[in-house]
């Protein structure tokens, strides 16, 4: 009986650990030949892996189109402040052009497998949040990609729109100043959070996530061994730059 034990509990903490799933942080870019973040062909590369999801950014131009961008600014114009006509002419670092959110969905609707993982940037108002808000939830609607996409955002009023248009959806918090227990008293899925606030400011979170039935994930972990203290905590997904590394792990 204790050998039939022993065995069970190593089984269940193989399985645990192993279960610890890869998404490639604004598409697999430092690919060979390396491309550009948050392009097209980083996300067709994230398709390739075979992977769990892909990470993207999602910014709103001046006139209320919404595009793929980390940064504010796109080529030294200020994303926000600028229309999309204007923006549109200036390429990124691998001859794309800045691709739309409608763009970017179509093409990670050729893979059904690999989640969306959409990060909806903050805006300068609550105002612009709920617009930014509104019409990444309607164009996930008319492509029909719901069981598809999952949403991340630094913006706790971003999270929380979410959830009040589509109470489905899975959303996760980013910004690492919210415990578990306050995640699930926000209605929110779970966190996303930067490896240091796991491991060395609150090591407990991701048990009591677990606990709590809420989801664990952590940015940006380009470190193996950073990787395995997170996967033998329990981590339910990482957010990587080297994914092709990690999921083999």
């Amino acid at each position: 009986m204790k050998n039939k034990l022993i065995l069970i509990f190593v089984l269940t903490s193989f399985f645990m650990k192993a279960q610890t799933k890869i998404i490639a942080h604004r598409g697999f870019f430092q690919s060979s030949p390396p491309t550009t973040e948050n392009s097209i062909q980083s996300l067709k590369n994230a398709q390739d892996l075979g992977i769990y999801g892909s990470e993207f950014d999602v910014r709103m131009t001046k006139d209320g189109k919404l595009v793929i961008h980390h940064d504010e600014n796109h080529d030294e114009m200020e994303i926000a402040q600028t229309d999309f006509s204007k923006l549109k002419k200036s390429r990124l670092a691998n001859g794309e052009k800045l691709p739309t959110l409608k763009k970017y969905l179509k093409q990670g609707r050729e893979d059904e497998k690999l989640k969306l993982i959409v990060e909806i940037k903050p805006a300068k108002t609550p105002q612009l949040e709920e617009e930014i808000v509104k019409k990444t939830v309607e164009m996930v609607r008319k492509l029909r990609l719901e069981n598809q996409c999952e949403f991340i955002s630094f913006s706790l009023n971003i999270c929380k729109e979410i959830k009040l248009l589509e109470p489905t959806f899975i959303v996760q918090y980013l910004n690492g100043d919210l415990s578990p227990q306050q995640l699930q008293e926000a209605r929110l899925d779970g966190f996303d959070y930067h490896y240091k606030i796991l491991l060395e400011k609150h090591p407990a979170w991701i048990q009591e996530a677990k606990n709590l039935g809420l989801i664990t994930n952590s940015w940006t972990v380009n470190d193996p061994e950073i990787y395995q203290q997170l996967k033998n905590m329990g981590i339910g997904y990482v957010t990587t730059n080297i994914p092709e590394q990690l999921k083999n792990q």
